[in-house]
């Protein structure tokens, strides 16, 4: 059974996760985006994304980019979900996991560190 959850109590869960950031963390976070999307074009399997320049690959000569932009997919968490802790939970590792890519931690990392 697929756990039901309105846009807005999803939304609240991604605000919630990101509030978990310890703020030394938050603070060196720039120009990015987070949004909350149903479904990644790329298959339902997909949790979230990270897309732009790690900031761990941002030289001097980084200026005029639009935004970093980390997208995390509403329905494909919910489907993976049987209740709503294992949502907020979800949510949380899947954000923490794409904010991770924006200081430039690759997925052999956080795979090997729980944060798959």
């Amino acid at each position: 059974m697929i756990v039901q959850l309105s846009d807005r109590e999803f939304d609240k869960l991604v605000s919630d996760a990101l509030d978990e950031i310890p703020e030394e963390l938050t603070r060196e976070m720039s120009n990015v985006v987070i949004l909350v999307e149903p479904m990644s074009a790329e298959g339902p399997g997909l949790l979230g994304l990270y897309e732009g320049v790690a900031l761990t690959e941002r030289t001097s000569e980084y200026g005029g980019f639009l935004p970093d932009t980390i997208t995390i997919y509403r329905d494909a968490i919910l489907g993976i979900c049987r209740t709503r802790d294992e949502v907020r939970e979800q949510v949380r590792i899947t954000v923490i996991h794409e904010i991770a890519h924006h200081f430039g931690i690759d997925d052999d990392w956080l795979h090997e560190h729980g944060w798959a």
